[in-house]
């Protein structure tokens, strides 16, 4: 996608999605011969406004500025099904949909989303034809730095961006340049503006750290003399990035750094996800967990259910079950890990702890919102002020709910972390799930675990 698609954007966000939806509910009615009435206009308002809300939410217009057109028809589908829930259900409640046509509704609801991507790629392609050579725009970096050089290359292998690089301008010299410049150096950034004037350059990029704001705000100056656009390439990849992307609060635009990968659509899938999931396990193995519960009881004296204070969603705390596996029921300030062969685990508890089967009273807290299936998983309260100290971005963790099993278990790091080093590690993994997390990887990690809890591997 162009750079200078954001009226394009909210064109279609404004006046475009809106007349299409409510175009094809009576286009719908005209192929079924219905008679478009009072109640038709109803619904029409009715998709209006949901849908505004619905895609204002999923915002399908972040994965349309960065070219991913698969999850751009991912949240087009996915906010049109909300929407079209949402009318569903109002329309029993209140009884309006005994005045609609099934068979017009059913085909509108279907329809709908096909002409929504299809208008907006038909856009797309006739917005950035290849044909036209005025839509190959020359371009200048300001900035032979690192974040500069690597958007040069990304405008030379994405053709369909239409951009010319003609060159870098830089005040640095010698070894502070970047080596691996395939774009010559035209000069420093007084003569930015001169060289934009006399080439007819249409594009300026500016590539500078926050240091040199005020040669920013000079060039600037300078190029209020021209014609040509310009853009900041922010210096964020100096920063260890989570799901860095670009928003607005209030309408100011900010740059998210550090963020949980679970926004709009995907919060919506990943809790859909949980709850459909959970309820069949729990369903599935009910009996199971009834028999668990009495061999516990039956076991040793104490609770069927353990409940322990860990931190949950933003750090904050939360209790989590488990079938009780252990004589004691420890959760102070100190808490000590549980190791192989430990006095304190019952016979039942070994068997338990072996198979992983004492954390199925988990997918209560899955239910309850409390935990994931799929996420990093929670430490006792103790731990986490132990090693919140050792480790660095070790509460970035908890920028998601915890899960009842994790990338960091299915890929090794199961059960005991005995030194800092494993628990580093462990780290890193979670760090990663939440950097590329996505519904294939929660499903790939749940058909891991059960391999890894057949296999037994670090449990005890």
């Amino acid at each position: 996608m162009t750079v200078n698609d954001i009226p394009l954007v909210s064109f279609f966000q404004r006046v475009l999605d809106p007349l299409i939806i409510m175009g094809m509910l009576y286009a719908t009615s005209m192929v079924y011969g219905e008679p478009f009435t009072g109640y038709s206009l109803v619904l029409m308002i009715l998709a209006f406004f949901i849908s505004s809300a619905v895609y204002q939410h999923v915002d399908p217009y972040r994965t349309w500025r960065s070219g991913r057109i698969i999850a751009y028809a991912r949240d087009i589908f996915m906010g049109w099904f909300v929407t079209a829930l949402i009318l569903v259900v109002l329309g029993n409640v209140s009884g309006l949909a005994y005045h609609y046509d099934d068979a017009v509704v059913f085909s509108w609801f279907l329809a709908t989303p096909f002409a929504l991507l299809m208008s907006h790629l038909a856009a797309r392609h006739v917005g950035t034809d290849p044909a036209k050579e005025s839509e190959v725009r020359s371009i200048v970096i300001v900035g032979a730095n690192e974040v500069g050089t690597k958007f040069a290359r990304t405008a030379e292998l994405m053709p369909n961006l239409f951009l010319s690089v003609r060159g870098f301008f830089d005040d640095r010299v010698g070894d502070r340049i970047k080596k691996d410049m395939v774009h010559p150096m035209l000069g420093k950034m007084a003569e930015v503006a001169s060289f934009v004037r006399d080439n007819h350059i249409k594009m300026i990029f500016i590539s500078q750290p926050i240091s040199a704001q005020p040669r920013i705000r000079k060039l600037l100056d300078e190029l209020q003399d021209t014609t040509a656009s310009v853009y900041f390439l922010p210096d964020i990849y100096v920063f260890d990035l989570m799901q860095a992307r670009f928003d607005s609060v209030g309408g100011m635009p900010v740059v998210a750094i550090c963020e949980t990968p679970f926004v709009g659509i995907d919060g919506i899938v990943k809790r859909a996800s949980d709850v459909i999931l959970g309820s069949a396990i729990l369903l599935l193995l009910a009996p199971l967990m009834l028999a668990i519960a009495l061999a516990v009881w039956i076991s040793s004296p104490g609770p069927v259910i353990f409940r322990q204070r860990r931190y949950g969603l933003y750090g904050e705390e939360i209790i989590v079950y488990k079938f009780r596996s252990m004589r004691v029921t420890e959760d102070g300030p100190v808490v000590r890990q549980a190791t192989a062969r430990d006095p304190r685990i019952t016979k039942i508890g070994a068997f338990l702890r072996r198979t992983s089967l004492d954390e199925l009273p988990q997918f209560f807290n899955v239910l309850q919102g409390t935990m994931s299936i799929v996420g990093p998983r929670p430490h006792a309260v103790a731990h986490n002020e132990q090693y919140r100290k050792l480790i660095k971005g070790y509460m970035l963790r908890h920028k998601v709910k915890p899960g009842i099993t994790g990338w960091a278990q299915v890929n090794g790091l199961r059960g005991e972390t005995e030194t800092l080093e494993k628990m580093e590690a462990r780290i890193r993994y979670d760090l990663d799930y939440l950097r590329h997390w996505s519904l294939w990887l929660d499903l790939w990690i749940i058909l891991r675990t059960v391999k890894v809890v057949l296999n037994r591997q670090n449990a005890y």
